[in-house]
């Protein structure tokens, strides 16, 4: 039961595969695209010392990590930054199924990570109608060697997927296998007239498809499901542990705050519109470890000049904040929060995007009432 069946198996019962792409995922063997070592559900699991594991792992639905910071090697103790992997099946799908693509299209794919996504989409649309773009030459010889051990031969080329691959261009079809905080112009250039599904977000909340048709030079579309992707490698802001990104703690500004942190994390819809306000600062809740349910919400910037922290206890109608450098972080999470609450608490599917030549925008029930943050942001 660890084929490519017991996989369809898995998708079915979940219905998470569409019934256009049933047979490829059962034609295109996914342990082709795999390393002898990966991680998956935090256990390291190697080929050659547990093989019976290493492919109920490789035929389950499960996100599997490939590769840590850019293949480089860590030394002890360094942070481990996850650089590319196998996504998880069944977000794959979902991601297809928003794309719409069939067979006639040609479809450019922004990062080819291992090539079982290149390999499904030269299944069902042909080889010949499919380039794959990956800026890291490594992941480029691998994805190219594991489609030609599957049988296919789309165009896998080294180049920034950002610009897209314009010697190819027009294509009907973008997806793009990495978030993005804006959609470059370049792919709408390339796309002239048709569909762009892109995981998209800054580093607050990245949890969404921007979906777009494309015409007459304008990219218009909303945002759907709750991908999970790594981010696009261009102007990356650095990870770590949180010693990385908490300094001064002395000099921390003390207030209280009223708002409840674990309510702000207690809705996508709040955390999708504060990441509009807060696209270059992300955020952590560490749990208190001894069975007390307090906790701590850190908002880090991404250039670690400022950081803040909320303690939550339960029962308490206040909570204590430090903030510290040249931005208040918590303050601007308390006014967008506000925001989002003073407009009706909107869920997420009222929001829209439209890519112009002169930026992004963001907009809420439509295109003339775009949303006034930092959400309108330059196309690259």
């Amino acid at each position: 039961m660890t084929s490519p069946e017991r996989l369809v198996e898995i998708l079915v019962n979940k219905g998470a595969v569409p019934a256009e792409w049933r047979e490829t995922v059962a034609a295109v063997p996914r342990e082709l695209f795999l390393p002898d070592t990966f991680e998956a559900r935090g256990r390291v699991v190697s080929r050659s010392r547990a093989p019976d594991r290493w492919l109920r792992y490789a035929y389950g639905d499960l996100p599997l990590t490939t590769q840590y910071n850019d293949g480089r090697e860590a030394p002890q103790g360094a942070y481990l930054l996850p650089t590319s992997s196998s996504s998880m099946p069944s977000v794959m799908l979902d991601m297809l199924r928003l794309l719409q693509a069939a067979p006639g299209h040609r479809v450019l794919e922004a990062g080819a990570g291992t090539g079982y996504n290149a390999a499904w989409l030269a299944h069902r649309l042909g080889s010949e109608n499919v380039v794959s773009v990956d800026v890291d030459p490594g992941l480029v010889q691998q994805a190219v060697r594991n489609c030609a051990l599957a049988g296919y031969c789309p165009a896998i080329v080294c180049a920034d997927a950002d610009r897209g691959w314009p010697d190819s261009a027009p294509y009907d079809r973008l997806v793009a296998t990495y978030t993005v905080p804006r959609i470059p112009y370049a792919w709408i250039e390339q796309v002239p007239a048709g569909r762009i599904v892109a995981p998209w977000g800054g580093s607050f909340f990245h949890a969404s498809y921007a979906v777009l048709d494309v015409g007459d030079g304008v990219g218009r579309g909303r945002f759907h499901g709750y991908p999970a992707f790594m981010r696009s490698r261009n102007g990356r802001p650095h990870r770590g542990y949180l010693s990385d990104f908490v300094h001064h703690v002395e000099q921390a500004e003390e207030t209280r705050t009223t708002l409840d942190p674990q309510e702000v994390l207690g809705s996508s819809d709040a955390l999708f519109h504060i990441g509009l306000a807060l696209p270059d600062a992300w955020y952590a809740l560490v749990d208190a470890d001894d069975g007390s349910r307090e906790s701590t919400l850190w908002i880090l910037a991404d250039d670690r000049r400022s950081w803040a922290s909320v303690d939550y206890v339960p029962g308490r109608d206040a909570y204590a904040v430090e903030q510290y450098g040249p931005r208040r972080l918590w303050e601007t999470v308390e006014t967008a929060y506000g925001d989002w609450a003073l407009r009706g608490r909107p869920a997420r599917d009222r929001y829209g995007i439209t890519i112009t030549p002169d930026g992004q925008r963001i907009w809420l029930d439509g295109e003339d009432a775009a949303i006034p943050t930092a959400a309108v942001l330059p196309t690259v």
